[in-house]
């Protein structure tokens, strides 16, 4: 077997790779030989066919399977001994592949990109600041207080009802005179405003009071759930049981317990650990661009140009969908590139060699615990259809490596940051906002 290098331009790489025909006569004989004790044809005990008729019978189809093996041999051989790695398949093309006849010597040519040669910095010479915020005793009190509007209770009223106010009715629906199905509750509490009912209903009954007889004509909406009931009129007899005024629950132990916490004080150093959660992670995002800004100007690399055009490609087939939302197939003119689109694909395809490089150097790894989480927490985005979100993921290596790169991505941002020279600076909650905004406007 010989490889020839037929191009070396930049990451652009070409070889010709030649089978000698006696080579791949041998791989035929070794698979009819390691076939042979379980062959059976008729007028031969099982194993004793000569190799004769197992070559005439089954040669021409061993003969593609052993250029197959042939030709993958040689190219994994070549990336092991040159040590290239190539930035996507391998194009391989035969040479003269319709003329080609059993006795030919197999050539082909092997074209692709190499990765490039990656020289990662020196982290401790990387300085960056990270933004530390401190939950204080106004965003805590702030924070419980609307814990307790979660928790609130009603309590009669004399007056009115006003936007706010729980009304406690029953009501029957009809439509062109005739009750339809599930139209009608009794001692059903809604709390106006909420959004609950359809468009226009809780609106009516703003002014009702206790005992009040209310008709409240309101139109389903033309995509409403219920075919029978999309686009039709409907009118519902309420009777008003009682009207209640919302009453924020009392800051005590006693609310504390209703989410989780043995007191208010501990309710209180949890809402304090959550928000200064909260904070931190924000801040991260902001320290984490901050990292990737300072990798992108300070390392340098040959690019891949298929990995950039690729990239630009699918930046502006994503904007291009982000404009049309209508549009929600494929079925479209192509989308050209602009300068825009290959100057954010360059810093992309440059930063994820970079970090999949430092990751590869480091040996980080995606564990199958951090991977089941994973799975689960996108899950929960599908309820009720958990199990087949996993057995979609299961049979999908592409939704793999979509949840796989995140979680690797981090890993190494946080490898990086644990040896870069970090320094914090203590900000208030609003100028931390303000930085995130800013952020995500550069976004």
């Amino acid at each position: 077997m010989q490889v020839t290098e037929t191009l070396n331009d930049g990451l652009k790489r070409g070889y010709t790779i030649t089978v000698p025909a006696t080579d791949l006569d041998a791989k035929v004989d070794q698979k009819l030989r390691e076939a042979q004790p379980e062959v059976e044809i008729k007028g031969f005990r099982k194993g004793k066919v000569p190799m004769a008729m197992l070559k005439k019978q089954f040669g021409q189809r061993l003969m593609g399977e052993a250029m197959q093996e042939a030709v993958d041999g040689a190219m994994q051989s070549h990336f092991e001994a040159s040590g290239d790695r190539p930035a996507a398949q391998p194009a391989v093309e035969m040479q003269n592949g319709e003329d080609w006849k059993e006795g030919d010597d197999v050539v082909v040519n092997m074209t692709y990109e190499a990765l490039p040669t990656i020289e990662t910095p020196d982290f401790a010479a990387i300085t960056l600041e990270r933004l530390v915020v401190r939950a204080d005793d106004a965003a805590v009190d702030e924070a419980l207080e609307n814990l307790a509007k979660q928790a609130q209770d009603f309590a009669d009223k004399d007056g009115a009802a006003e936007d706010g106010d729980q009304v406690v009715f029953d009501f029957s629906g009809s439509i062109d005179g005739e009750e339809f199905e599930g139209g009608a509750a009794s001692d059903y509490p809604l709390v106006l405003g909420s959004g609950q009912f359809i468009p226009g209903f809780e609106e009516q009954l703003a002014g009702v009071k206790a005992g009040d007889a209310k008709d409240v004509t309101v139109t389903f909406p033309a995509d409403y759930g219920a075919e029978h009931l999309a686009g039709k009129e409907a009118l519902f007899a309420c009777t008003v049981k009682a009207v209640k005024s919302p009453v924020a629950a009392e800051l005590n132990d006693e609310l504390a317990t209703k989410f989780g916490a043995e007191s208010l004080d501990g309710l209180k150093s949890q809402i304090r650990d959550g928000l200064e959660g909260e904070y931190a992670q924000a801040a991260r995002a902001i320290v984490k661009r901050s990292l990737l800004d300072s990798l992108d100007t300070t390392v340098a690399f040959e690019l891949p140009p298929s990995l950039v055009d690729a990239e630009a490609s699918q930046i502006a087939h994503s904007l291009w969908h982000d404009e049309h939302p209508e549009v929600t197939d494929h079925n479209h003119d192509t989308i050209e590139t602009t300068d825009e689109h290959r100057t954010l694909a360059v810093r992309r395809v440059k930063l994820g060699l970079l970090l999949a490089e430092i990751g590869r150097a480091a040996e980080v790894e995606v564990s199958d615990a951090e991977m089941s989480q994973a799975v689960m927490a996108q899950a929960r985005q599908y309820p009720g259809q958990e199990r087949e979100f996993f057995e979609f993921v299961q049979k999908n290596p592409q939704m793999q490596q979509q949840l796989r790169a995140p979680l690797f991505e981090d890993k190494v941002v946080d490898l990086v940051l644990a040896q870069a020279s970090v320094s914090e600076k203590e900000i208030s909650k609003d100028e931390l906002k303000a930085a995130l905004d800013a952020l995500e406007n550069e976004a």
